[in-house]
């Protein structure tokens, strides 16, 4: 069988399937009101998880109304979410983060956190998501909580899962 970069260059997939950075798609041009330069914050937060995260093929920065509809479709729960990821067909790298716009605004606020470090948290969940990290039980999730500190730590972002003083 055939492997995923020669089925691309036979032309059955596109090529920038694989390439090693993500496509970054902002679908809501609100998005840069509220971050400065996000591509510039997403790649330095994929370059963080590395050797832990796994690198998208694509981050798409949307809404609320977005993320509501996938969340009903793809997991039956019919609100918003911060963030979903999708992870790719079995052969094929990468996967998909996609983060609600209005969701990630109103958790950044009421923790007192800025915009800024409240994106690059959560593409790093998406990023360990997406290599198999998971959070749906409760030793599961103080692990995934205690790397996505440390990961972050090395953007010079506090621990999210501190508490404010």
């Amino acid at each position: 069988m055939a492997g995923p970069e020669s089925l691309a260059a036979a032309g059955f997939f596109p090529s920038c399937a694989f390439e090693e950075t993500p496509e970054i798609l902002i679908e809501d041009r609100r998005w840069h009101c509220y971050v400065p330069r996000p591509e510039h914050l997403i790649r330095r937060a994929l370059a963080a998880c590395e050797g832990y995260g796994r690198q998208p093929g694509s981050v798409v920065l949307s809404t609320d109304r977005v993320v509501r509809v996938l969340n009903g479709q793809h997991r039956g729960k019919h609100r918003p979410t911060n963030v979903l990821t999708f992870d790719p067909p079995p052969g094929i790298p990468g996967g998909d983060v996609i983060l609600a716009l209005e969701t990630m605004l109103r958790e950044a606020r009421q923790a007192g956190k800025s915009v800024s470090h409240h994106l690059a948290h959560l593409i790093v969940h998406g990023s360990l998501h997406l290599a198999g990290y998971d959070h749906h039980q409760a030793g599961e999730a103080r692990e995934m909580e205690m790397l996505e500190a440390r990961l972050l730590s090395r953007l010079h972002i506090p621990n999210p899962w501190k508490p404010r003083a």
